[in-house]
């Protein structure tokens, strides 16, 4: 973009550290994907123990695909695509926590046409209103956590795509899930940064906070604003929609997958309500998505 070139023009390394990263084979090298089998809309997923999956989440959830096929897989991510219901979805797998995301989001977005990024994962409840096996559709995230505010201020905002939310939350209503449409908190302690104490009991004042703070502030869950954050930098759309399986304010107690059935529903069939709402858009000549269409 012309914006950064006086930027880049005094950068000393700009010729070794170039915009994407490292090629190999003619892919880049850490998704391995082949661009043109990437579609429209990705799907991120975790290779969580929790989730109960029972194999590589994107081997998994690409059985929902027609036309599938392994569209990348490297040491760190695993990638498959295919068509849901007329939509082109890749769905991509690899470790938690923002800076994997980010790992992802630059070679999707550097090397393919991708549009749309939603992190499908669970997450611990931290509002009194989540019941344990709800599902939550996320319209913002509080940027907790650091990979974010590598790339931007942290009061620039994690706000979600609002088709996108329109979409999933229409999928949740015909499914007649359990569902809120909420704000959604991401940080990179998964022990002390929510409110659970560390080895050995590890803990401090400012820990004990959290867990009431966010509850006060109406924060539904905890995952996810690197995604969102990344996909308002650069012109995508981003969301998330998790499943909960505990409830840190009330004491409700773990369910493994509780609840990771519907989201995933929601999820697919929230992108498909999407790519109908995209075409319609298309059609009409508008820059945007409006209700009437």
């Amino acid at each position: 973009m012309d914006c950064f070139k006086k930027i880049i023009t005094n950068y000393d390394y700009a010729d070794r550290l170039k915009p994407g990263g490292f090629v190999i084979d003619g892919k880049p090298a850490l998704t391995q994907i082949d661009p043109e089998l990437v579609g429209d809309y990705v799907i991120m997923v975790v290779r969580d123990p929790l989730l109960v999956y029972g194999g590589d989440p994107a081997e998994v959830l690409s059985q929902r695909l027609e036309n599938r096929v392994l569209a990348g897989r490297s040491g760190m991510f695993t990638t498959y695509s295919g068509y849901y219901k007329g939509a082109h979805i890749s769905i991509v797998s690899g470790g938690s926590g923002s800076p994997e995301a980010e790992l992802i989001l630059v070679e999707f977005m550097h090397y393919t046409k991708a549009n749309t990024f939603i992190r499908l994962g669970g997450a611990a409840g931290v509002h009194e209103d989540v019941r344990s096996g709800d599902c939550v559709i996320a319209n913002g995230v509080v940027r907790d956590e650091g990979m974010s505010q590598s790339y931007v201020t942290p009061s620039y905002p994690a706000s979600c795509s609002y088709d996108l939310v329109a979409a999933l939350a229409k999928s949740a209503d015909d499914h007649n899930y359990s569902y809120h449409i909420g704000i959604g908190r991401s940080q990179d302690s998964e022990h002390v940064g929510c409110g659970r104490p560390s080895v050995g009991g590890y803990f401090q004042p400012r820990h004990a906070e959290i867990i009431d703070y966010y509850n006060r502030a109406r924060v539904m869950y905890c995952e996810s604003s690197g995604i969102v954050t990344l996909c308002n930098l650069f012109g995508r759309r981003g969301g998330a929609v998790v499943s909960v399986d505990n409830n840190l304010v009330t004491g409700e107690s773990f369910s493994a997958g509780d609840g990771q059935d519907h989201a995933i529903d929601i999820a697919f069939d929230g992108l498909a309500n999407l790519h109908k709402m995209d075409e319609a858009t298309k059609k009409s000549g508008k820059k945007y998505w409006v209700p009437d269409l």
